[in-house]
């Protein structure tokens, strides 16, 4: 998903009944709590109850609204306030049911039936049922909302219409009774599960959003485990516990103050005098290597993944690039170490499409070895004993150009001269996305961030035959039917029981379009997250891949008396 994160190189389920499907949360209800509060977490034994924080953040956040909000700042934050049908366990890419008590999915994995936890309130105290669901799905895929994440939606029979302005209401989403909602979809889709679990599922009461309008997104009401206590603009929030959120215990922490306006410097100087407890914007670039230098400092940075790949593309529709013996020697010629150790050491270099923490990635698979010698003679073998000249396109952008010069010398050690085109990002996409325009592009600062960890958001936007259209992202051109067919196969495996299955098949497709070599996977960026001496909670929150950038329902400090 381009534009989702704020990436450090940029600057920064289904077939299958009821009584045979693992989809039942296995909850309790807790005596004295109420029907709706579930003990259907892991306590950690550490965790102490209560206490405050304060994360830092340069710019004010631009909205709180689940169906607009976008962004790295704003996603965690929005996930605290509100929930979904689905939800993933803390710190993992696991689903598991949110909203939902449990669901039933129809043989044929079109007609998914969601039973709603019973008791569940809203932050304004009323009781959320079915219709709140259907509403708040009406409004994310209505056209007047401009959700950017409508289109993920598309599965649901009347998104057509809805979209196109002729229904106001999705006919494929009914509500059977105040505790169950029926989706019917227009055909099946495995990643169906995975869109209910995004902010843009968040279910919200209709008449809180009628009542503030434009302005919901600033007076958020959800039935998430914080609720919006005050929002001083330019200057800070205050996140409050919410004292009847539904999973009982949570969330750990009394209250969350977000300060606005602060420079990362600043930021990091104000933790290291124990004014502050998360730098939001990350370690300063100018301060990494002081700060990793340092036992002390190091000692609160928590390392992470992050379903991110960057990467070059090669034209395949263009001369030389229409030859996979040239792709796959230009493969072989990038020193991505020596790229990785020009950020910092902030990735892990990369041999496929996917991330190492999505499902699917293939742990076996060794890639293409760097070895300029070998490179060398693939292109002799293909018809270029004296190399040839092409462009490379970059984002303008530091450290993307110098990225783009250390390309340049590496395909010059095999004979390729490398005319580098650095752009600003805009005109990089636009090039991209003409057939006959760009030979080759660094994604560098537009690489691809998955919308939800499922492999299957890697292939069709960016190698699939319907990225490779005028103005899509499929920037290498590669269009492989037969690659399209398998990858229609493994989403309508729609059984959660059979999704190792599935996930092998997106495996071998994926080390067979490495085989072809449209693109040269560069790097996977790690996320670098720095805390005070005071946090508590397994370092995995800290970097949760979903409740990006940090999981604040789980988290707490130590020092609580």
């Amino acid at each position: 998903m381009k534009g989702f994160l704020a990436s450090t190189v940029a600057g920064m389920a289904l077939g299958l009944s009821l009584a045979a499907m693992p989809a039942q949360a296995q909850d309790a209800a807790v005596p004295g709590e109420g029907t709706a509060q579930t003990n259907d977490h892991q306590r950690d034994p550490n965790a102490k109850q209560g206490g405050s924080i304060v994360i830092t953040y340069k710019d004010d956040v631009a909205t709180l609204d689940p169906a607009i909000g976008y962004d790295w700042q704003n996603w965690s934050m929005i996930k605290s306030l509100f929930d979904g049908l689905m939800d993933y366990e803390p710190g993992t890419t696991n689903l598991r049911p949110g909203l939902a008590e449990s669901y039933e999915i129809s043989d044929d994995g079109k007609t998914f039936t969601f039973k709603l936890r019973p008791g569940v309130t809203f932050h304004n105290g009323r009781e959320m049922t079915a219709t709140d669901v259907k509403y708040s799905l009406d409004r994310v895929t209505n056209p007047k909302t401009q959700s950017p994440g409508a289109g993920f939606f598309s599965m649901i029979e009347g998104y057509d219409a809805i979209a196109s302005g002729e229904a106001d209401s999705l006919s494929g989403v009914t509500v059977i009774d105040p505790q169950t909602i029926e989706f019917k979809l227009s055909r099946p889709d495995a990643t169906f599960l995975h869109v209910m679990a995004l902010n843009f599922a968040s279910v919200v009461p209709q008449e809180a959003v009628e009542e503030y309008g434009a302005d919901f997104g600033k007076n958020p009401v959800g039935t998430g485990a914080f609720k919006l206590a005050d929002w001083t603009i330019g200057q800070s929030l205050t996140f409050a516990r919410n004292e009847t959120y539904w999973r009982n215990g949570l969330p750990y922490l009394d209250e969350i103050t977000f300060q606005i306006g602060q420079e990362p410097i600043v930021a990091l100087l104000r933790l290291q005098n124990g004014e502050v407890d998360i730098p939001g914007d990350g370690i300063p670039p100018a301060k990494f290597q002081e700060v990793m230098n340092d036992p002390a400092q190091k000692a609160r940075v928590v390392e992470g993944g992050q379903l991110q790949t960057g990467y070059i593309t090669m034209n395949t529709r263009m001369e030389p690039f229409d030859d996979k013996e040239v792709r796959q020697a230009v493969n072989m010629a990038i020193n991505k170490d020596r790229i990785v150790q020009m950020i910092n050491n902030r990735a892990l270099p990369a041999n496929q499409p996917l991330p190492p923490s999505m499902p699917g990635y293939d742990t076996a698979y060794e890639g293409y070895a760097y070895d300029p010698e070998k490179a060398k003679a693939m292109l002799a073998e293909a018809g270029f004993p004296d190399g040839f000249s092409t462009e490379l396109y970059v984002m303008n952008t530091d450290p993307n150009p110098r990225i783009a010069q250390a390309i340049q010398q590496d395909l010059k050690q095999i004979g390729i001269d490398v005319s580098i085109q650095a752009l600003a990002q805009a005109n990089v996409i636009a090039a991209g996305g003409a057939e006959d325009q760009a030979p080759m592009i660094w994604s560098g600062g537009m690489a691809w961030i998955a919308d939800f960890p499922d492999p299957s958001n890697f292939y069709g936007p960016i190698l699939g035959c319907a990225g490779a259209i005028p103005g899509g992202w499929n920037w290498a051109w590669y269009c492989n039917e037969d690659m399209d067919k398998r990858a229609a196969e493994a989403d309508s495996i729609t059984d959660p029981a059979k999704q190792d299955e599935r996930d092998r098949m997106w495996s071998t497709i994926y080390t067979d379009i490495m085989a072809d070599a449209p693109w040269v996977p560069v790097f996977n960026e790690q996320r670098f997250t720095m805390k005070s001496e005071r946090m508590g909670g397994a370092d995995a929150l800290y970097t949760d891949p979903v409740n990006i950038p940090i999981n604040y329902d789980y988290v707490y400090v130590t020092d609580v008396q």
